[in-house]
């Protein structure tokens, strides 16, 4: 800050307190969003991961005999 001016100072230092806390909001929502999504990603992943394991469990029981040629 170049000039002396307390008030000017001050102005200054609001506008800048004013800018930081409108940056922190937005940066909190990016937050909110983004753990959103990843919680959201988790469990269909989790959802994916089960129906795998069911898919992979019902192809082991159900064994193809080998093609006649071997």
């Amino acid at each position: 800050m170049r000039d002396n001016d307390p008030a000017i100072q001050i102005a200054e230092l609001e506008r800048r307190l004013a800018e930081n806390d409108r940056v922190i909001a937005d940066l909190n929502e990016m937050v909110i969003s983004q753990w959103r999504k990843l919680d959201h990603l988790e469990r269909r992943l989790g959802e994916l991961r089960d129906e795998f394991d069911t898919a992979a469990a019902a192809r082991t029981d159900a064994r193809e005999p080998p093609p006649p040629h071997y």
